[in-house]
């Protein structure tokens, strides 16, 4: 069970890949979000319950109904919320494992029998991988991802993005929930832009949702840039028509968010903003050596203490947060990957 959202979906798949790898004949059962079910729900060899978590009971009643009166030999109770905990109550099983019990949050503890191993300060994808330790296979020395993409969403990539220009992908901003604290500027992200064109030759797309924020983000930074190409689709692509953009891109500049995970699903050099939240613990796991990291300055300026003085995961709510940022530190790390050559765009992920 992992219902949500986008980025942990992202760091779950590689667990429920070695999975597979390993008992390949094991079936397997995976409830999660209806959101994320949109980007992995074709995966093949998985069975997909869908929770809608804005459907109420009836939504709880449809994954009641579709479990029917089987029974699993293990729950993988991989979520800590309270929710999915009451879910994870209609799973018959004899087996439950949860997180250990300093990282069971929401009394998730109370909901599972048997535990992970206990671990400090873990990128998130490496304690998932605590729950196929538990299971008793090995980690995988390259985690795999595979998410297939269908030919109608890689025709549209295609058609958003022709040609085979290097190009700097730009996913401006995070969820709504969290839009106050982690979107960086739109002057900033027009300056990167313009520097990728300038020094580099590269163009520029802007994806994101359907809200006004996003599209008013798109806009402004559009209008911004004075020497980039610049392609705008934010409130165009599904799901699987952005994770085939992002796989064609030459890198990918965004917060902390889902596309972030996609990116680095896709195999694609992420350029992750981070100030608000500890990129060693939710950072695109391949792109950390990319990622712009200051986190540690956004926590003095906040809190004034230290990341060896807070708890793993403390989160910076400060609306300035993200100005710690500057448009250097990302140019920098622009430079550094141009060094090997931006590959050209590659074809659609398959």
């Amino acid at each position: 069970m992992r219902l949500s959202a986008i980025g942990d979906v992202c760091h779950t798949l590689p667990v429920v890949r070695t999975i597979q790898d390993h008992w390949p004949e094991t079936h397997l059962t995976w409830i999660i979000g209806k959101l994320e079910h949109q980007l992995v729900g074709d995966i093949p060899g998985i069975e997909f319950i869908v929770y809608d978590k804005r459907g109420g009971k009836a939504a709880k009643r449809h994954v009641v109904d579709m479990l029917g009166d089987r029974e699993f030999e293990a729950l993988l109770h991989m979520q800590v919320a309270l929710r999915s905990s009451l879910l994870a109550r209609k799973v018959r099983t004899p087996v439950r494992i949860g997180f250990d019990r300093p990282r069971a949050r929401d009394w998730q503890w109370l909901f599972t029998n048997q535990r992970i191993a206990a671990r400090e300060r873990e990128h998130v994808m490496d304690s998932l991988f605590g729950f196929s330790d538990a299971l008793g296979i090995p980690r995988p020395r390259q985690p795999r991802w595979d998410i297939p993409v269908p030919e109608r969403n890689r025709s549209e990539a295609e058609q958003l993005l022709p040609g085979d220009q290097p190009t700097l992908l730009i996913s401006p901003c995070s969820s709504q929930r969290a839009r106050n604290f982690r979107n960086w500027s739109v002057a900033r992200y027009a300056a990167v832009a313009d520097h990728a064109a300038r020094q580099h030759g590269v163009r520029t797309i802007i994806t994101g949702g359907p809200t006004t924020l996003e599209r008013e983000y798109g806009e402004a930074i559009a209008e911004t840039v004075q020497q980039a190409e610049v392609i705008n689709v934010v409130g165009k692509t599904s799901l699987k028509t952005l994770y085939g953009l992002l796989g064609r891109a030459s890198v990918v500049l965004c917060p902390d968010s889902g596309p972030a995970h996609m990116a680095n699903a896709a195999n694609t050099p992420v350029i992750g903003l981070y100030a608000t939240s500890n990129p060693l613990r939710t950072g695109p796991h391949d792109s950390l050596a990319w990622t712009v990291n200051r986190y540690p300055d956004a926590l003095q300026k906040a809190l004034g203490k230290t990341v060896d003085e807070v708890r793993w995961g403390q989160r910076v709510r400060d609306p300035d947060a993200m100005d710690v940022i500057e448009v250097s530190d990302v140019t920098a790390n622009l430079d550094a990957l141009s060094v090997a050559g931006f590959p050209e765009l590659r074809p659609p992920l398959c």
